[in-house]
């Protein structure tokens, strides 16, 4: 480390929106931080792809580099803080730098999801370390409560809401009625969702950031090809009338349930009932439910986007990093790993079903899908049938008892193929 303890000294890598909000946060609060942490946190180089690109806030050009061994080589810079995003070149920056006994704060969840057990490796190798609190639900503090508070419990579970985006689309649609591409107008003209949409609303954001969670709640490595993934594009506005009519809302959660020594994981619409807290996190707020052992359950919520809450969490785990630098204290993140857990295969999964199926109005069509349902041992609570208007077609929607997710998948080909039955129009899982 550099032996100036005058100051320590940072290297931003990226100056959009976010590492814009994380300069001018240190710069405006220098005084007070230097007076929390006995330091100056002083910026000494910004790593940035266009130097000309006009920024948000305006730092001195002279710090200004596109070459990442201007930050990576310099002994001045003991703490890089990566808010460029994307899996690479950041991951080979990250890298780098833990190897060259730097501390590293970071913003990116698609990073921690694909190579956080190597890194977090290296950091304890060089003796430094790597804090995340922002790759996952922006603002919400929720790693380092299961890196410290929680420790003590044997999590079993974690249900979450952790995209703002998505959570935005299906309030509205739930709100004010609407296709999905309406509501998804709406996002971006508000500025909640980006002009291309696809990592949001395929769960594949959400996906990164269950993977960060259960490495912490489950002590496994977990990638994200592990986990079960469905978006919320096929959702109709009809979907949100039944919803409500039967009792629940309609989210995207991200699931992790320790059963024995399998875990499953997955990212999908689900049915929430209405009396369960997840049930009224709206808008674009986050909220994480953790089920442990010693404490039942405990709900962590808060703002999950936006550049003030992701810079408030990276600039917290800067200042963390900082005292560690200051007192020369290295507190290694617990790295036991559970023996032999594994990943439930997704058709070993067992919930319970919300089927909405486009028939012909005619008899018998809903005595044959029964049939079809109870020969797959997959018993009805509930059914509700409508008539289309002005057509010869009617909507069936049936809600299940528990199925095993191979056995459902099996009866709705069978039911597809029934004589009568128009199409499986949509299927959603139930968190119960």
């Amino acid at each position: 480390m550099g032996s100036d303890r005058r100051a320590i000294g940072i290297g931003l890598m990226g100056l959009g929106v976010v590492g814009s909000g994380v300069a001018r946060i240190l710069q405006q609060k220098a005084g007070v931080y230097e007076r929390q942490i006995g330091h100056a946190l002083v910026i000494r180089r910004v790593l940035v792809r266009d130097p000309s690109k006009e920024r948000e806030f305006a730092i001195d050009p002279a710090l200004v580099t596109t070459n990442a061994a201007d930050l990576l080589d310099d002994p001045e810079i003991e703490l890089i803080i990566e808010v460029m995003g994307g899996e690479q070149p950041a991951y080979r920056y990250l890298r780098d730098a833990l190897k060259a006994n730097k501390f590293v704060v970071t913003a990116n969840k698609e990073l921690m999801a694909k190579h956080g057990a190597e890194l977090l490796g290296l950091a304890r190798e060089h003796k430094v370390d790597l804090l995340y609190e922002a790759s996952v639900g922006g603002g919400i503090p929720i790693i380092a409560p299961l890196k410290r508070d929680l420790l003590a419990n044997d999590i079993v579970g974690v249900t979450a809401i952790i995209n703002g985006t998505t959570n935005y689309i299906l309030t509205s649609m739930t709100k004010h009625g609407g296709s999905f591409h309406d509501a998804l107008a709406a996002a971006q003209a508000l500025g909640y969702a980006e002009p291309d949409p696809t990592n949001d609303v395929e769960g594949i954001d959400a996906t990164y950031k269950l993977c960060i969670l259960a490495a912490l709640a489950f002590h496994m490595d977990v990638h994200p090809d592990q986990v079960f993934r469905e978006g919320i594009t096929k959702l109709a506005e009809r979907d949100f009338r039944y919803a409500r009519e039967l009792g629940y809302a309609i989210k995207l959660l991200a699931m992790g349930r320790k059963q024995g020594d399998q875990v499953q994981l997955r990212v999908h619409p689900a049915l929430v009932p209405l009396d369960q807290l997840l049930a009224s996190v709206d808008g674009a707020l986050n909220a994480v439910e953790i089920e442990g052992d010693l404490m039942s359950r405990v709900l962590f919520q808060g703002p999950g986007a936006g550049s003030l809450p992701t810079t408030s969490a990276v600039v917290a785990d800067a200042l963390d990093a900082a005292v560690s630098i200051s007192n020369r204290v290295y507190w290694p993140l617990s790295s036991r790993r559970e023996a032999g857990l594994r990943v439930m295969p997704m058709d070993d999964v067992r919930t319970r079903y919300y089927l909405r199926i486009g028939v012909a109005d005619r008899p018998g069509v809903l005595a044959s899908i029964a049939g079809a349902l109870s020969e797959r041992q997959i018993s009805i609570a509930s059914v509700i049938q409508k008539e289309v208007d002005g057509q010869d077609t009617a909507e069936i929607v049936i809600m299940t008892h528990d199925a095993r997710e191979a056995d459902l998948q099996r009866a709705l080909r069978d039911i597809r193929g029934i004589a009568g039955v128009v199409d499986v129009d949509q299927v959603v899982r139930v968190n119960s």
